[in-house]
């Protein structure tokens, strides 16, 4: 019972939150129009010496913007639009010549002057639906009581809610409370309705989509040259400053204990405990550092079996469910594993979440995994928590991340990775286990 009424709550509270967005797409709708009639004056005035120059880019700018919003807003309804725009000259400066020729030689830049006068009919049109019916049904829900505080010399709302006596008033409540909740069910649904609107005119051509793709693919690469050199800095300065360190003055006492045997005995035990000692400290070490290159968990059991392990030992409740037939190539297994658990350590840290869940499921040629927890949201992968490693770590198989994370919660994290499933398989376990 007390579940049922929490999902109540949050639906409630999305619904809410998606009035609030329908009267803001209401109000932002307003702006496209003055921004339209502006670039059709300023485009028109481009001929002229000077005057094209500065204010084509500066009133495209503005347009960039409105449009970039929107591009935003749709992604917070899980409704993903990704900037089409060309990377800006090097050597572009306001009012010249090449950042003009940026800006109008852009197919993005009149695919956002085509979308601002109809974006602006839709988005006002749904977000006034999304918000009168649910005021519509808040009237009548609190048409009794009103009626009975202000007295029979009041009779409603004009002709949306009329009441000529308490009996009237009382039936308008549950007829209020179903507007009121349908409303509020309807309002998320409008919302993305707007953003696939959206996203035909302001997600990228099938051009462009290829143009950022071999961008993303340059840049993943550089980035995955970079991570992986400093891992293996990593790895040589651990071996260098412990196991390697240990290994020297372990060889070290065995040269004493090879002077000592004949002469003293009793001090070449005492330095065999000691090599002993060390050498079973540089095995742990050593232990160690395989762990972090390949856990010897995920060899064993398997992506699911590993995460499984690795949600028993976090204080949070964390639900897991695998659907995998099979397991993926190793490093595809290895980077999931570890964007799993980075996104895990987020939610320790960063979410106060008092539960959260894992879903590894594969179809289509895709891993997919999804994360949620029921914490306090408002995760940015610009605040430094860890999220864009998961992107560069998954981008480097060509994988992605998308994330949804409103400032009440909940956070879901979506992280697809094309692979193929092999047949399940038995990796024996690392000789120094």
């Amino acid at each position: 019972m007390t579940g049922a009424v929490a999902r109540a709550g949050r639906r409630a509270g999305r619904g809410g939150r998606s009035v609030l967005d329908g009267l803001a797409s209401v109000g932002l709708a307003v702006t496209n129009l003055p921004l339209l009639v502006v670039s059709i004056v300023v485009l028109a005035l481009a001929p002229v010496p000077f005057l094209g120059l500065a204010l084509v880019p500066w009133t495209m700018s503005l347009v960039r913007m409105r449009a970039n919003l929107e591009r935003r807003r749709a992604s917070r309804t899980g409704v993903l639009v990704t900037c089409p725009y060309h990377p800006a000259p090097e050597r572009a400066v306001p009012g010249g010549w090449q950042r003009f020729r940026w800006t109008v030689t852009d197919p993005a830049t009149w695919r956002d002057l085509a979308w601002l006068a109809p974006g602006a009919l839709v988005g006002c049109g749904l977000g006034l639906i999304g918000v009168l019916v649910p005021l519509y049904g808040l009237a009548g829900l609190t048409l009794a009581p009103v009626w009975i505080w202000l007295g029979t010399g009041w009779y409603g709302y004009g002709s949306i809610w009329s009441v000529d006596s308490i009996v009237v008033g009382l039936l308008c409540v549950p007829q209020g409370a179903v507007i009121l909740a349908g409303g509020l069910s309807v309002a998320p649904w409008l919302r993305r309705v707007d953003a696939h609107f959206a996203r035909l005119f302001l997600a990228p051509t099938r051009t462009a989509e290829l143009r950022l793709r071999v961008t993303q693919l340059t840049v993943t690469r550089a980035d995955t040259v970079d991570a992986q050199a400093a891992e293996l800095r990593r790895i040589e300065r651990d071996l260098h400053d412990g196991v390697q360190a240990r290994l020297v003055s372990l060889s070290m006492v065995i040269g004493l204990v090879d002077e000592l045997l004949d002469r003293n005995p009793a001090g070449a035990r005492r330095l065999l405990a000691e090599a002993r000692e060390s050498s079973g400290a540089a095995l742990v070490e050593l232990r160690h550092l395989v762990r972090g290159i390949h856990p010897p968990v995920l060899a064993e059991r398997g992506l699911g079996g590993a995460v499984r392990a690795l949600a028993i030992g976090l204080p949070v409740e964390i639900a897991v469910e695998v659907d995998l037939p099979g397991r993926p190539d190793t490093p595809v297994e290895s980077a999931a594993y570890f964007a799993v658990a980075e996104t895990l350590t987020n939610l320790i840290r960063h979410s106060r979440a008092r539960r959260g869940s894992v879903i590894l499921r594969h179809a289509h040629g895709i891993l997919k995994i999804v994360v949620t927890d029921d914490g306090a949201g408002g995760a940015d992968p610009a605040s430094g928590s860890g999220l864009r490693g998961i992107e560069r770590r998954l981008a480097a198989f060509d994988g992605t991340m998308t994330l949804s994370s409103p400032p009440s919660g909940p956070t879901v994290i979506t992280m697809e990775l094309p692979c193929v499933l092999l047949s399940p398989r038995t990796t024996p376990s690392s000789v120094m286990d």
